[in-house]
């Protein structure tokens, strides 16, 4: 198989798979829908089925099933009737696999949203039209944790934003609240930056235009929800993109054979590589040729994005966990100061005065904020001066690393732009950030 047959079949098998959340506020029927689209597509097997229906704490009447509690498993969410921890679910049909992250609404749990975001390719974001403020010159209110997980849909450039207007038969199906929301948040979604707008009305409870269309909308002739996820296109540019290759091991025979040789493990992030490419490694700056390129099948001529492997180089370098190896002729940008917008995900404010782990890849180095630059308001989507981050809050900050970074924009490669703040006592994830480069 030639190199180009090579990415076409990792693209068309990528094609295949599709990764979403769903996003809203408290009680939108978030985990309803979820378990909606398993029930009435079949993606439900019977021994789950007879458990929740069996199940102590449901919400529904009589022998009507809580399809909630398909991803609500824990008890503390069943108890309580929300959702607090990330589900995943994974569910097919004849067109197309899936993978579901149910997300929580509540604000206390947005580092929770940011987790099930960071690698999703569409977002669900629900909208529940009885909670949605109508005023009387015709403009909505939507709600402040619909405007802020959009905001977060944006920052980590999830590509396809599927509105889904929910509970439509709370207003008999009315078309004119469904367009009026619509209007509202398409104005939104405008002025924040998100282009791939698809909106559907539905009732997750009763079915309509989740799996199934319904005759209760006549005025609505869109796709059903399941079908236009399974329209939805994806393709993943890093597979044009420059060679990335972060170092997550060296791998070594025990150094006393005559053909002892030294091979660099990881997974391949971006672009291609192939026997004979120059390669640079960074930070260091040592150059090197690759001498082959191995995997548990053997040897490969040409090596693509998302495969891990083991590289040989023809020259002995000092190269270890850590590094990254890029193509020559394309490196990554090395960074001492790092400009990023900020998710602070711990109670515990953030302390200019203190040093965190900046993991990065493979990569981990000692860290300090420097400055929050800008705070943004998720209402009015404006940015003003602050001193520090409590949960939940989104900045623009500087911070200084005490290691360079071989980085990457986040816009341009979401592995390489990401990074996670650890606090060096508990060891808890205080942060996500995506690098931005200046122009």
């Amino acid at each position: 198989m030639s190199a180009v047959e090579q990415i076409n079949a990792n693209v068309n098998k990528e094609r295949g798979l599709l990764r979403f959340i769903t996003a809203g506020s408290v009680d939108d029927g978030k985990s309803t829908l979820i378990g909606r689209l398993l029930f009435d597509s079949k993606g439900i097997f019977a021994d789950q089925l007879d458990a929740i229906s069996r199940a102590k704490h449901k919400r529904t009447v009589g022998d009507t099933i809580d399809l909630s509690l398909l991803t609500d498993g824990l008890e503390a969410e069943r108890e309580q009737g929300i959702t607090i921890d990330v589900a995943y679910r994974y569910f097919a049909t004849p067109k197309r696999k899936f993978i579901i992250a149910d997300t929580p609404g509540h604000e206390q749990y947005t580092r929770n949203m940011v987790t099930g975001a960071s690698t999703a390719d569409a977002v669900i974001i629900l909208v529940d039209v009885s909670k949605v403020k109508l005023n009387a010159d015709g403009s909505v209110d939507l709600l402040v944790q619909t405007k802020r997980h959009s905001t977060i849909a944006h920052l980590l450039k999830i590509e396809h934003v599927i509105v889904a207007v929910n509970k439509m038969d709370l207003v008999n199906y009315d078309q004119s609240v469904y367009d009026r929301i619509v209007a509202e948040y398409k104005k939104f979604a405008t002025q924040l930056g998100l282009t791939d707008i698809h909106a559907v009305p539905l009732s997750a409870l009763a079915g309509d235009n989740v799996v199934t269309a319904t005759d209760k909308m006549p005025w609505y002739q869109g796709q059903t929800l399941i079908d236009l996820l399974e329209s939805l296109s994806v393709y993943d540019a890093s597979h044009d993109e420059p060679f990335r290759f972060p170092v997550q091991l060296v791998a070594r025979h025990n150094g006393h054979e005559a053909n002892d040789f030294r091979g660099y493990m990881g997974r391949i992030e971006a672009g291609k590589v192939s026997k004979g490419d120059k390669l640079i490694v960074q930070p260091g700056g040592q150059t090197g040729t690759v001498k082959d390129i191995l995997t548990l099948d053997g040897s490969l001529d040409t090596a693509v994005v998302g495969q891990s492997v083991t590289i040989l180089l023809n020259e002995y370098l000092d190269i270890s966990r850590g590094d990254m190896l890029a193509g020559a002729d394309r490196p990554a940008t090395l960074l001492k100061t790092v400009k990023a917008d900020l998710c602070w995900l711990s109670e515990d404010a953030l302390d200019v005065r203190r040093k965190y782990w900046l993991k990065h890849t493979t990569r981990q180095v000692s860290a300090r904020v420097t400055a929050v630059d800008t705070l943004l308001d998720i209402n009015t989507q404006q940015r003003h001066p602050a001193d520090s981050l409590k949960l939940n809050d989104i900045a623009t900050v500087s911070i200084n690393v005490q290691q360079a970074l071989a980085a990457d924009a986040y816009d341009d490669l979401r592995s390489t732009g990401a990074f996670i703040l650890i606090d060096e006592v508990t060891h808890q994830t205080v942060a996500a950030g995506m690098i931005r480069l200046e122009a």
